[in-house]
Protein backbone atom coordinates (compact mmCIF):
# COMPACT_ATOMS: atom_id res chain seq x y z
CA UNK A 1 0.00 0.00 0.00
CA UNK A 2 2.61 2.52 0.93
CA UNK A 3 4.46 1.71 -2.27
CA UNK A 4 1.57 2.56 -4.45
CA UNK A 5 1.34 5.83 -2.46
CA UNK A 6 5.08 6.60 -3.51
CA UNK A 7 4.79 5.57 -7.02
CA UNK A 8 1.37 7.96 -7.37
CA UNK A 9 3.10 10.91 -5.42
CA UNK A 10 5.98 9.95 -7.72
CA UNK A 11 4.17 10.54 -11.00
CA UNK A 12 1.92 13.61 -9.56
CA UNK A 13 5.16 15.22 -9.02
CA UNK A 14 7.03 14.17 -12.69
CA UNK A 15 3.69 15.46 -14.00
CA UNK A 16 3.69 18.75 -12.40
CA UNK A 17 7.60 19.13 -13.11
CA UNK A 18 7.32 18.59 -16.43
CA UNK A 19 4.37 21.29 -16.99
CA UNK A 20 6.63 23.61 -15.56
CA UNK A 21 9.76 22.47 -17.86
CA UNK A 22 7.64 23.88 -20.66
CA UNK A 23 6.93 26.78 -19.15
CA UNK A 24 10.35 27.24 -18.28
CA UNK A 25 11.54 27.00 -21.92
CA UNK A 26 10.55 30.85 -22.57
CA UNK A 27 12.20 33.95 -22.26
CA UNK A 28 10.82 37.33 -21.14
CA UNK A 29 10.40 39.07 -24.62
CA UNK A 30 11.24 42.28 -22.71
CA UNK A 31 9.31 45.16 -21.20
CA UNK A 32 5.85 45.50 -22.68
CA UNK A 33 4.98 49.06 -24.03
CA UNK A 34 2.45 50.84 -25.27
CA UNK A 35 5.07 51.38 -28.78
CA UNK A 36 6.35 47.56 -29.08
CA UNK A 37 3.85 45.77 -27.12
CA UNK A 38 4.40 41.92 -28.57
CA UNK A 39 0.90 40.90 -27.54
CA UNK A 40 0.38 37.43 -29.66
CA UNK A 41 3.80 35.94 -27.31
CA UNK A 42 2.57 37.59 -24.65
CA UNK A 43 -0.99 36.44 -24.54
CA UNK A 44 1.11 32.88 -24.72
CA UNK A 45 3.54 32.97 -22.17
CA UNK A 46 0.64 34.16 -19.53
CA UNK A 47 -1.87 31.66 -20.90
CA UNK A 48 0.53 28.83 -20.19
CA UNK A 49 1.38 29.93 -16.93
CA UNK A 50 -2.17 30.34 -16.28
CA UNK A 51 -3.33 26.79 -17.26
CA UNK A 52 0.19 25.29 -15.58
CA UNK A 53 -1.34 27.44 -12.05
CA UNK A 54 -4.83 26.25 -12.79
CA UNK A 55 -4.07 22.84 -13.76
CA UNK A 56 -2.99 21.60 -10.30
CA UNK A 57 -6.40 21.56 -8.30
CA UNK A 58 -6.14 22.07 -4.69
CA UNK A 59 -7.04 18.12 -4.11
CA UNK A 60 -4.01 17.48 -6.21
CA UNK A 61 -1.91 19.25 -3.81
CA UNK A 62 -3.68 18.28 -0.39
CA UNK A 63 -3.42 14.78 -1.02
CA UNK A 64 0.61 14.85 -2.00
CA UNK A 65 0.95 16.78 1.27
CA UNK A 66 -1.02 14.07 3.32
CA UNK A 67 1.05 10.97 1.58
CA UNK A 68 4.40 12.41 2.04
CA UNK A 69 3.14 13.31 5.47
CA UNK A 70 2.02 9.62 6.36
CA UNK A 71 4.88 8.25 4.27
CA UNK A 72 8.82 7.43 4.22
CA UNK A 73 9.12 8.81 0.74
CA UNK A 74 11.91 10.13 0.02
CA UNK A 75 10.38 13.60 -1.87
CA UNK A 76 9.04 14.80 0.88
CA UNK A 77 11.29 18.32 0.53
CA UNK A 78 10.40 18.66 -2.37
CA UNK A 79 7.28 18.69 -2.68
CA UNK A 80 7.13 21.33 0.18
CA UNK A 81 9.73 23.14 -1.81
CA UNK A 82 7.22 23.31 -4.73
CA UNK A 83 4.15 24.26 -3.33
CA UNK A 84 5.91 27.22 -1.82
CA UNK A 85 7.35 28.12 -4.93
CA UNK A 86 3.53 27.55 -6.75
CA UNK A 87 2.71 30.06 -3.91
CA UNK A 88 4.96 32.63 -5.13
CA UNK A 89 4.50 31.94 -8.64
CA UNK A 90 0.48 32.27 -7.97
CA UNK A 91 1.84 35.94 -6.42
CA UNK A 92 3.64 36.52 -9.56
CA UNK A 93 1.08 36.09 -12.05
CA UNK A 94 -1.84 37.61 -10.08
CA UNK A 95 1.11 41.14 -10.07
CA UNK A 96 1.73 40.55 -14.03
CA UNK A 97 -2.14 40.39 -14.34
CA UNK A 98 -2.59 43.35 -12.50
CA UNK A 99 0.16 45.20 -14.60
CA UNK A 100 -1.93 45.22 -17.34
CA UNK A 101 -4.90 47.20 -16.17
CA UNK A 102 -3.22 50.25 -16.11
CA UNK A 103 -0.68 48.98 -18.32
CA UNK A 104 2.65 49.84 -16.42
CA UNK A 105 5.56 48.09 -18.07
CA UNK A 106 8.21 48.78 -15.00
CA UNK A 107 5.28 45.98 -12.56
CA UNK A 108 4.88 44.11 -16.02
CA UNK A 109 8.81 43.96 -16.43
CA UNK A 110 9.35 42.96 -12.18
CA UNK A 111 6.16 40.85 -12.53
CA UNK A 112 8.06 38.96 -15.62
CA UNK A 113 11.17 38.62 -13.52
CA UNK A 114 9.82 37.33 -10.13
CA UNK A 115 7.53 34.66 -12.71
CA UNK A 116 10.93 33.51 -14.38
CA UNK A 117 13.06 33.67 -11.15
CA UNK A 118 10.12 31.09 -9.82
CA UNK A 119 10.40 29.22 -12.89
CA UNK A 120 14.05 28.87 -12.39
CA UNK A 121 13.33 27.87 -9.19
CA UNK A 122 11.03 24.64 -10.20
CA UNK A 123 13.75 23.96 -12.77
CA UNK A 124 16.32 23.30 -10.02
CA UNK A 125 14.01 21.47 -7.69
CA UNK A 126 13.04 19.30 -11.14
CA UNK A 127 16.59 18.36 -11.28
CA UNK A 128 17.00 17.72 -7.56
CA UNK A 129 14.22 15.40 -8.01
CA UNK A 130 15.55 13.69 -10.70
CA UNK A 131 18.83 13.35 -9.28
CA UNK A 132 17.19 11.45 -6.59
CA UNK A 133 15.26 9.58 -8.27
CA UNK A 134 18.85 8.09 -9.88
CA UNK A 135 20.39 8.22 -6.64
CA UNK A 136 17.41 5.73 -5.77
CA UNK A 137 17.70 3.66 -8.31
CA UNK A 138 21.29 3.10 -8.69
CA UNK A 139 21.05 2.29 -4.53
CA UNK A 140 18.38 0.06 -5.21
CA UNK A 141 20.98 -1.54 -8.31
CA UNK A 142 23.95 -1.88 -5.54
CA UNK A 143 21.92 -3.52 -3.31
CA UNK A 144 20.60 -6.09 -5.38
CA UNK A 145 23.71 -6.17 -7.14
CA UNK A 146 24.70 -7.51 -3.52
CA UNK A 147 22.13 -9.54 -2.75
CA UNK A 148 22.74 -11.72 -5.83
CA UNK A 149 26.10 -12.23 -5.13
CA UNK A 150 25.27 -13.20 -1.53
CA UNK A 151 22.60 -15.43 -2.85
CA UNK A 152 25.59 -17.15 -5.10
CA UNK A 153 27.74 -17.09 -2.28
CA UNK A 154 24.81 -19.24 -0.12
CA UNK A 155 24.44 -21.65 -3.09
CA UNK A 156 28.00 -22.05 -3.30
CA UNK A 157 28.17 -23.29 0.21
CA UNK A 158 24.95 -24.89 -0.01
CA UNK A 159 26.62 -27.19 -2.53
CA UNK A 160 29.32 -27.27 -0.17
CA UNK A 161 27.24 -28.54 2.54
CA UNK A 162 25.41 -31.18 0.81
CA UNK A 163 28.54 -32.90 -0.57
CA UNK A 164 29.89 -32.53 2.87
CA UNK A 165 26.20 -34.48 3.92
CA UNK A 166 26.29 -36.81 1.03
CA UNK A 167 30.18 -38.07 2.35
CA UNK A 168 29.41 -38.28 6.19
CA UNK A 169 26.31 -40.22 4.85
CA UNK A 170 28.98 -42.55 3.09
CA UNK A 171 31.21 -42.46 6.36
CA UNK A 172 28.20 -43.85 8.30
CA UNK A 173 27.50 -46.31 5.87
CA UNK A 174 30.52 -47.48 6.97
CA UNK A 175 30.73 -46.89 10.42
CA UNK A 176 27.63 -48.87 10.36
CA UNK A 177 29.23 -52.31 8.76
CA UNK A 178 31.89 -51.76 11.40
CA UNK A 179 29.32 -51.76 14.34
CA UNK A 180 27.69 -54.53 12.89
CA UNK A 181 30.87 -56.70 12.17
CA UNK A 182 32.23 -55.37 16.01
CA UNK A 183 28.78 -56.80 17.22
CA UNK A 184 29.08 -60.05 15.61
CA UNK A 185 32.85 -60.18 17.24
CA UNK A 186 31.74 -58.77 20.54
CA UNK A 187 29.63 -61.98 20.31
CA UNK A 188 31.71 -64.24 19.29
CA UNK A 189 33.94 -62.77 22.70
CA UNK A 190 31.75 -63.02 25.14
CA UNK A 191 30.93 -66.63 24.01
CA UNK A 192 34.65 -67.46 24.89
CA UNK A 193 34.75 -65.33 28.02
CA UNK A 194 32.31 -67.60 29.21
CA UNK A 195 33.65 -70.67 27.64
CA UNK A 196 36.91 -69.52 29.67
CA UNK A 197 35.41 -68.73 32.45
CA UNK A 198 33.41 -72.23 32.50
CA UNK A 199 37.27 -74.16 31.58
CA UNK A 200 38.55 -71.73 34.79
CA UNK A 201 35.66 -72.96 36.99
CA UNK A 202 36.55 -76.49 36.24
CA UNK A 203 40.28 -76.02 36.85
CA UNK A 204 39.57 -74.08 40.11
CA UNK A 205 37.29 -77.43 40.77
CA UNK A 206 40.24 -79.42 39.77
CA UNK A 207 42.98 -77.91 41.56
CA UNK A 208 41.65 -76.32 44.41
CA UNK A 209 38.28 -77.69 45.61
CA UNK A 210 40.38 -79.89 48.18
CA UNK A 211 41.81 -76.26 50.07
CA UNK A 212 37.99 -75.75 49.67
CA UNK A 213 35.92 -78.46 51.29
CA UNK A 214 39.14 -77.77 53.93
CA UNK A 215 38.19 -74.07 54.91
CA UNK A 216 34.30 -74.90 54.92
CA UNK A 217 35.83 -77.49 58.18
CA UNK A 218 37.99 -74.88 59.11
CA UNK A 219 35.29 -72.26 58.85
CA UNK A 220 32.74 -73.46 60.80
CA UNK A 221 34.66 -74.75 63.16
CA UNK A 222 35.70 -70.95 63.86
CA UNK A 223 32.68 -69.68 64.20
CA UNK A 224 31.71 -72.58 66.46
CA UNK A 225 34.40 -70.93 68.87
CA UNK A 226 32.90 -67.50 69.95
CA UNK A 227 29.33 -69.09 69.16
CA UNK A 228 30.14 -71.31 72.11
CA UNK A 229 32.04 -68.20 74.30
CA UNK A 230 29.10 -66.46 74.00
CA UNK A 231 26.42 -68.98 75.04
CA UNK A 232 28.86 -69.82 77.78
CA UNK A 233 29.24 -66.25 78.84
CA UNK A 234 25.08 -65.53 78.98
CA UNK A 235 24.79 -68.28 81.37
CA UNK A 236 23.69 -71.47 78.97
CA UNK A 237 24.41 -75.10 80.12
CA UNK A 238 26.37 -76.13 76.97
CA UNK A 239 25.48 -79.70 78.23
CA UNK A 240 21.86 -79.12 77.67
CA UNK A 241 22.54 -77.50 74.47
CA UNK A 242 24.88 -79.97 72.74
CA UNK A 243 21.98 -82.66 74.20
CA UNK A 244 19.18 -80.71 72.19
CA UNK A 245 21.39 -80.18 69.16
CA UNK A 246 21.72 -84.19 69.30
CA UNK A 247 20.69 -86.52 72.39
CA UNK A 248 22.28 -89.55 73.28
CA UNK A 249 25.41 -88.72 72.21
CA UNK A 250 28.24 -90.93 73.51
CA UNK A 251 31.47 -88.66 73.74
CA UNK A 252 34.52 -89.79 74.69
CA UNK A 253 36.03 -86.75 76.30
CA UNK A 254 33.19 -83.89 77.55
CA UNK A 255 35.21 -81.39 75.74
CA UNK A 256 34.27 -82.87 72.45
CA UNK A 257 30.84 -81.67 72.99
CA UNK A 258 32.14 -78.91 71.26
CA UNK A 259 31.75 -81.08 67.78
CA UNK A 260 27.80 -81.16 68.41
CA UNK A 261 27.82 -77.18 67.69
CA UNK A 262 29.97 -77.79 64.58
CA UNK A 263 27.60 -80.24 63.57
CA UNK A 264 24.25 -77.96 64.13
CA UNK A 265 26.30 -75.24 61.95
CA UNK A 266 26.76 -77.34 59.32
CA UNK A 267 23.64 -79.11 59.34
CA UNK A 268 22.12 -74.98 58.71
CA UNK A 269 24.56 -73.98 56.41
CA UNK A 270 24.12 -77.27 54.07
CA UNK A 271 20.43 -77.05 54.34
CA UNK A 272 18.42 -76.76 51.36
CA UNK A 273 22.21 -77.11 49.35
CA UNK A 274 21.54 -76.10 45.10
CA UNK A 275 23.88 -76.75 42.64
CA UNK A 276 22.18 -74.17 41.15
CA UNK A 277 25.54 -72.34 39.15
CA UNK A 278 26.79 -69.15 40.09
CA UNK A 279 29.47 -66.95 39.59
CA UNK A 280 32.27 -67.26 41.99
CA UNK A 281 33.93 -64.90 40.84
CA UNK A 282 32.47 -61.88 42.39
CA UNK A 283 33.54 -63.42 45.72
CA UNK A 284 36.95 -64.64 44.57
CA UNK A 285 37.98 -60.88 43.55
CA UNK A 286 37.84 -59.60 47.31
CA UNK A 287 40.08 -61.09 50.45
CA UNK A 288 37.42 -60.17 52.59
CA UNK A 289 34.30 -61.15 52.05
CA UNK A 290 32.72 -58.70 54.16
CA UNK A 291 33.34 -56.35 50.87
CA UNK A 292 31.37 -57.95 48.82
CA UNK A 293 28.73 -57.38 50.66
CA UNK A 294 29.64 -53.81 50.95
CA UNK A 295 29.87 -53.43 47.08
CA UNK A 296 27.06 -55.31 46.53
CA UNK A 297 24.70 -55.86 49.59
CA UNK A 298 21.16 -57.02 47.69
CA UNK A 299 23.30 -59.83 45.49
CA UNK A 300 23.01 -63.81 45.60
CA UNK A 301 25.53 -64.04 48.18
CA UNK A 302 24.62 -60.66 50.43
CA UNK A 303 20.75 -62.78 50.31
CA UNK A 304 23.05 -66.17 51.21
CA UNK A 305 24.41 -64.99 54.14
CA UNK A 306 21.31 -62.97 55.52
CA UNK A 307 19.15 -66.08 54.90
CA UNK A 308 21.98 -68.59 57.08
CA UNK A 309 22.63 -66.11 59.61
CA UNK A 310 18.52 -66.15 60.18
CA UNK A 311 18.70 -69.38 60.21
CA UNK A 312 21.88 -70.45 62.37
CA UNK A 313 21.58 -67.78 65.36
CA UNK A 314 18.26 -67.77 66.92
CA UNK A 315 16.48 -64.72 68.47
CA UNK A 316 16.58 -65.81 72.21
CA UNK A 317 20.17 -66.94 71.67
CA UNK A 318 21.51 -63.31 70.30
CA UNK A 319 19.08 -61.62 73.15
CA UNK A 320 21.07 -63.43 75.44
CA UNK A 321 25.05 -62.12 73.64
CA UNK A 322 23.91 -58.34 72.77
CA UNK A 323 21.00 -57.53 75.13
CA UNK A 324 19.02 -57.06 72.42
CA UNK A 325 17.78 -57.98 68.67
CA UNK A 326 19.09 -55.20 66.62
CA UNK A 327 21.93 -56.73 64.90
CA UNK A 328 19.06 -59.03 63.85
CA UNK A 329 16.46 -56.50 62.87
CA UNK A 330 19.88 -55.06 60.95
CA UNK A 331 20.08 -58.57 59.15
CA UNK A 332 16.65 -58.72 58.48
CA UNK A 333 16.47 -55.54 56.66
CA UNK A 334 18.67 -55.95 54.12
CA UNK A 335 22.21 -54.90 55.56
CA UNK A 336 24.90 -56.23 56.91
CA UNK A 337 26.81 -55.36 60.22
CA UNK A 338 29.82 -54.85 60.64
CA UNK A 339 30.42 -56.52 64.20
CA UNK A 340 33.33 -59.22 65.11
CA UNK A 341 30.52 -61.80 65.18
CA UNK A 342 29.04 -61.34 61.78
CA UNK A 343 32.40 -61.28 60.50
CA UNK A 344 33.35 -64.38 61.64
CA UNK A 345 30.38 -65.64 60.19
CA UNK A 346 30.57 -64.47 56.76
CA UNK A 347 33.95 -65.33 56.38
CA UNK A 348 32.17 -69.05 56.92
CA UNK A 349 30.08 -68.32 54.86
CA UNK A 350 31.65 -67.61 51.87
CA UNK A 351 33.46 -71.15 51.88
CA UNK A 352 30.32 -73.01 51.46
CA UNK A 353 29.12 -70.57 49.24
CA UNK A 354 32.52 -71.15 46.98
CA UNK A 355 31.93 -74.84 47.73
CA UNK A 356 28.23 -74.75 46.39
CA UNK A 357 29.24 -73.00 43.20
CA UNK A 358 32.29 -75.28 42.19
CA UNK A 359 30.24 -78.25 42.42
CA UNK A 360 27.38 -76.63 40.65
CA UNK A 361 29.90 -76.12 37.58
CA UNK A 362 30.22 -79.61 37.05
CA UNK A 363 27.35 -81.53 35.67
CA UNK A 364 27.35 -85.06 37.70
CA UNK A 365 28.24 -83.28 40.92
CA UNK A 366 25.84 -84.03 44.52
CA UNK A 367 26.57 -83.89 47.88
CA UNK A 368 25.75 -87.10 49.96
CA UNK A 369 24.93 -87.12 53.98
CA UNK A 370 26.06 -89.67 56.51
CA UNK A 371 23.23 -90.68 59.05
CA UNK A 372 23.54 -91.35 62.87
CA UNK A 373 23.94 -95.05 63.95
CA UNK A 374 25.41 -95.76 60.16
CA UNK A 375 28.97 -97.76 60.45
CA UNK A 376 31.76 -95.95 59.54
CA UNK A 377 33.62 -96.64 55.98
CA UNK A 378 36.71 -95.31 55.14
CA UNK A 379 35.70 -95.18 51.70
CA UNK A 380 33.37 -92.01 52.03
CA UNK A 381 33.86 -91.08 55.32
CA UNK A 382 36.65 -89.56 57.45
CA UNK A 383 36.99 -89.07 61.23
CA UNK A 384 37.14 -85.93 62.56
CA UNK A 385 40.71 -85.32 64.31
CA UNK A 386 41.64 -88.26 63.51
CA UNK A 387 39.84 -90.18 65.93
CA UNK A 388 39.87 -94.10 66.91
CA UNK A 389 42.12 -94.55 64.66
CA UNK A 390 43.16 -98.45 66.17
CA UNK A 391 42.50 -101.14 63.81
CA UNK A 392 40.33 -104.12 63.84
CA UNK A 393 37.25 -101.92 65.89
CA UNK A 394 34.27 -101.03 64.22
CA UNK A 395 32.89 -97.90 65.23
CA UNK A 396 29.68 -95.75 64.14
CA UNK A 397 28.44 -92.36 63.16
CA UNK A 398 27.14 -90.09 66.18
CA UNK A 399 27.59 -86.62 64.30
CA UNK A 400 27.92 -85.85 60.77
CA UNK A 401 30.31 -82.63 60.95
CA UNK A 402 30.43 -82.14 57.21
CA UNK A 403 28.57 -84.13 54.59
CA UNK A 404 30.53 -85.72 51.41
CA UNK A 405 30.87 -84.13 48.01
CA UNK A 406 31.31 -85.93 44.37
CA UNK A 407 32.47 -83.79 42.01
CA UNK A 408 33.22 -84.83 38.71
CA UNK A 409 35.28 -88.16 39.44
CA UNK A 410 36.69 -87.07 42.45
CA UNK A 411 35.00 -87.72 45.86
CA UNK A 412 35.50 -85.94 48.78
CA UNK A 413 34.38 -87.87 52.20
CA UNK A 414 32.11 -86.75 54.77
CA UNK A 415 33.61 -85.66 57.99
CA UNK A 416 32.13 -87.43 60.66
CA UNK A 417 32.34 -88.04 64.74
CA UNK A 418 32.30 -91.65 65.87
CA UNK A 419 32.05 -93.88 68.50
CA UNK A 420 32.79 -97.88 69.49
CA UNK A 421 30.15 -100.09 67.68
CA UNK A 422 28.67 -102.43 70.20
CA UNK A 423 28.66 -105.59 69.88
CA UNK A 424 25.45 -106.19 69.60
CA UNK A 425 25.03 -103.66 66.88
Amino acid sequence: MEGAKDAKVSSNLSEIVSKFAKVCKFRSIGVFSSENPNQFEHHKFTNDVKQLVDGIEKGDADELIEVCGKSSWYGHDEILKLFDIMLELKLAYVQLQEAHIPYDPDKIRTADELVFSNLDKLCTVRRAFKEKQFQKSSSLSACLTVVRAEIKVQERTLERLKAQAKKKDVEISYLKREVHDLDGKNKMLVEEIKRKEREARKRLSLSSVDNVVKEVSKGIHDFAKPLIALMKASGWDLDEAANSIQDSVVYSVRSHKKYAFEAYISRRMFSGFSLKSHNVDDVLRFSDPVDVLIEDPNGSFAEFCRTKYLLIVHPSIEASFFGNLDQRKFVSSGKHPVTPFYQLFVKMARWVWLLQGIAASEPESEMFVVNRGSEFSDSYMESIDGLFSEEHRRYKVELMIIPGFKIGNKLFKSRVYLSKLNNAF
